[in-house]
């Protein structure tokens, strides 16, 4: 690893939340259909699919909306909002999750949050009348009106298949400037957030990898340490920030 790191991106994916009892996407076995929540990715997850059965997709991201207030940030969500807070170089949080457990767990820091979400967030809803997104944890398949315009075009404020993730210019910008990439709990499979490792990589930056089991890009980092987030984040966040 470099000597001196001052700038740091940070990848986490659904392994940093499955703890707090958040599901995780998972590819069917022996071949069989790609699950979430045991229902087909294609019926719940594409714009396709909400133009063919918007009242099922709504419901499956109400449910998801209510059940995600009902979880906490663990360990490592807490250890990362730490390394944020107390972290005087540069450092992006790049999170592939739609959940608010990085907010929650920075928020008894008092700390405004170096976050981005690139597939968006189940606490808010786009209208796609007026392009504006608001924050938002009832329901959606009512069809309420939009707060702003008061259009009855609200969605899900969350990237689906075949739609462009959020900021990628932001987060490209971040890595031309990394001294490490650190990727937290990802599969490896789903583009584009698989194919930074290889970006930073071209780049000469230091990549490292904290993960459960290997992923799809283990081979690519320089380091990959195996083990429950709670556990390995919170270690490897003491360790960068020069602690015991």
């Amino acid at each position: 690893m470099a000597t001196t790191i001052r700038n740091i991106v940070i990848l986490t994916g659904a392994g940093i939340s499955a703890e707090s009892g958040i599901d995780t996407f998972r590819a069917g076995a022996n071949g069989g259909p790609s699950l979430w929540e045991q229902h087909r990715v294609e019926d719940v997850a594409t714009p396709e699919a909400f133009a063919r059965d918007p009242d099922l997709v709504h419901r499956f991201y109400d449910m998801r909306r209510a059940a995600i207030q009902t979880k906490r940030p663990n360990p490592a969500h807490v250890a990362l909002a730490r390394l944020d807070a107390e972290w005087p170089g540069s450092l992006l949080i790049v999170t592939q999750n739609v959940d608010d457990l990085h907010e929650r767990a920075g928020a008894p820091l008092g700390h405004n949050q170096r976050l981005l979400h690139m597939h968006g967030e189940h606490l808010k809803a786009w209208c796609t009348s007026c392009d504006i997104r608001s924050p938002w944890r009832s329901e959606l398949s009512s069809r309420p009106p939009c707060p702003v315009c008061g259009a009855r075009g609200l969605r899900p404020d969350v990237v689906w298949f075949g739609e462009m993730p959020y900021r990628m210019g932001d987060i490209y910008a971040a890595l031309r400037e990394a001294d490490l990439f650190v990727s937290i709990g990802t599969s490896g499979a789903v583009y584009p957030a698989a194919g930074f490792v290889q970006n930073a990589v071209e780049l000469g930056v230091h990549t490292l990898e904290l993960n459960l089991e290997e992923s799809q890009g283990s081979r690519m980092f320089h380091e990959t340490r195996l083990g429950v987030a709670s556990e390995v984040v919170p270690t490897w966040v003491d360790e960068i920030l020069g602690r015991d």
